[in-house]
């Protein structure tokens, strides 16, 4: 049986020398690394980390669709050649204070929103957040199938999350094709503990028409245990009556505009 890890992982040491050298580089033992090879053994916790942290991938990505991930490797690659003189940076201190009270709402969500490429559906894609020293960062990825092809295909957004004058503010671009740039504007939580988000996100519909769309959105805090590969699996399109989804969610996506209003409005609805 086919085993994308495998292939990812036979992938990403075929850049190097050898695998004497990936494993000296690694501090690991050899056998013990030719079972991940071999698809006999996955990496615990721990080495895991360690390898994801050598090679620049996310876990999740280790289990992508090989030729996903291997598209996703080779631009990645690429983006670290190109020359980035005369690019646009953030300003530092932008950076500095908006990662002021950012510490509570990092990890991983389930974010929800009426797609804008299958009118009726909702998409639930998974997005992490977390600190570097440049500021906090995101990946947000999306795992779509269609009727052609049985196997799922994902697209992948880099962006940079700050939070100024209590909204907090998530800009990313797709990292595949480079043909999107989203924004997402989020109400930040006064509670406790951080369950729910609610705003607005601004991108465009991901068929032909390219179409700009505003819709409401909503990001549902995952547990700690829930594994990145586990939490993956459950991304995609939805239907409207899923028994998953709950009135709560289901109100704080709808994208209406009641009588009166003269603008597109997020809708704060607290977090559960």
């Amino acid at each position: 049986m086919h085993d994308d890890f495998v292939a990812n992982l036979r992938l990403l040491c075929s850049y190097y020398p050898s695998i004497a050298e990936v494993c000296r580089r690694l501090e690991i033992n050899r056998a013990q690394f030719n079972r991940y090879l071999t698809g006999r053994y996955r990496p615990r916790h721990a080495a895991m980390g360690r390898l994801c942290a050598f090679f620049g991938v996310e876990e999740h990505e280790l289990y992508l669709p090989h030729d996903n991930f291997r598209t996703l490797v080779q631009a990645g690659r690429a983006s670290r050649g190109s020359p980035r003189g005369g690019g646009v940076a953030w300003p530092d201190e932008l950076l500095e204070r908006g990662r002021e009270g950012m510490a509570r709402y990092l990890g991983c969500y389930f974010e929800y929103y009426h797609s804008m490429s299958r009118p009726g559906h909702l998409i639930r894609t998974l997005v992490c957040l977390e600190e570097r020293e440049s500021g906090i960062v995101y990946q947000r990825t999306e795992r779509m199938q269609t009727p052609a092809n049985s196997r799922p295909f994902h697209n992948r957004y880099r962006g940079m999350v700050v939070r100024l004058a209590d909204r907090i503010f998530l800009v990313d671009h797709e990292t595949l094709n480079g043909h999107e740039v989203t924004q997402t504007i989020l109400f930040p939580s006064f509670r406790s503990q951080v369950t729910r988000l609610t705003g607005l996100k601004l991108g465009v519909a991901d068929n032909s028409e390219r179409m700009p769309c505003c819709v409401r959105v909503l990001y549902e805090r995952l547990d700690e245990q829930v594994g990145l590969r586990q939490a993956l699996s459950q991304c995609g399109l939805l239907a409207l009556d899923d028994p998953g989804l709950d009135a709560e969610l289901l109100a704080a996506v709808r994208n209406d505009v009641a009588p009166g209003e003269q603008h597109f409005r997020a809708r704060h609805q607290g977090d559960g």
